[in-house]
């Protein structure tokens, strides 16, 4: 007898519905992720172009970051779809095709930024992106990079220095993982070298974009840890779509969403 009739046989009739649901929902999930999968495995890299000859895949409006269910083990809130976009488009502004995105355990960023350059009719910059994240699950994408915050630097040799655009959003709200993703980040940076004539002396900065999402009680060693970037605490608020923890955003550039805020 098989474990799903001896189940059948022992639970309630309200348990046994409730059960069925699960399975029900859960097989749904699993297909859409295969979908997705197959999905990601057809494109090959040409975000955004068509082949009239060939059937189509999936349109970019079918994917969501709600595929992916919250890893609480993963400490995984996805932002709402509206902080998500407005993330990614910030990422996107100023950006040609020869540009490089890095997408730092922010999934749902990586994911709107994904459908916005995969849109049917998109006609804007086509950066190289990478998602560099620990749940391997993301690997559907062909853009995935396996990245473990405890080793810092553990990343392609090619992504050294290369990166224009970063977002990170540290799965904890701690000294030791804020500071080894802020090294990441600082190994990433694709920074310029300018040599002062008066005194021969060269120093670099950092002329991309950089966002951190993380909790306001980080805010102090945020902005100690990213001053070599020139980041700042900005008035913009990250919305989670179950968390309620004050999150805020900081970066090195204001723009139309944001000002910069004194530090507190």
């Amino acid at each position: 007898m098989s474990g799903a009739t001896e189940e059948s046989l022992t639970l309630s009739p309200d348990a046994l519905a409730a059960l069925t649901e699960f399975y029900a929902e859960r097989d749904a999930q699993t297909e859409k992720f295969e979908k997705l999968r197959a999905r990601a495995e057809a494109d090959e890299g040409e975000r955004g172009q068509v082949n009239e000859s060939e059937p189509t895949t999936a349109a970019a409006g079918d994917l969501s970051i709600h595929t992916f269910t919250e890893d609480w083990n993963e400490s995984q809130f996805w932002y709402s779809d509206e902080t998500a976009n407005l993330l990614a488009r910030q990422l996107l502004e100023g950006t040609s095709d020869d540009s490089v995105v890095a997408v730092v355990s922010t999934p749902s960023v990586f994911v709107a930024l994904r459908k916005i350059t995969t849109a049917e009719g998109y006609a804007g910059p086509k950066p190289k992106m990478f998602l560099l994240e620990h749940d391997y699950r993301f690997a559907v994408f062909p853009e995935f990079v396996f990245y473990d915050f405890v080793e810092p630097f553990k990343l392609p040799a090619h992504l050294k220095g290369a990166v224009d655009r970063m977002i990170v959003d540290p799965p904890f709200l701690s000294d030791d993982c804020q500071t080894k993703m802020a090294m990441t980040l600082r190994w990433l940076a694709h920074t310029t070298t300018t040599t002062n004539k008066g005194t021969n002396n060269n120093s670099s900065s950092f002329p991309g974009r950089v966002l951190i999402c993380t909790g306001e009680r980080m805010e102090e060693l945020v902005n100690r840890l990213y001053k070599p970037l020139g980041v700042a605490t900005t008035t913009y608020e990250p919305v989670h779509s179950g968390l309620k923890n004050e999150f805020l955003c900081y970066a090195n550039f204001e723009c139309d969403v944001w000002r910069w805020v004194a530090r507190r």
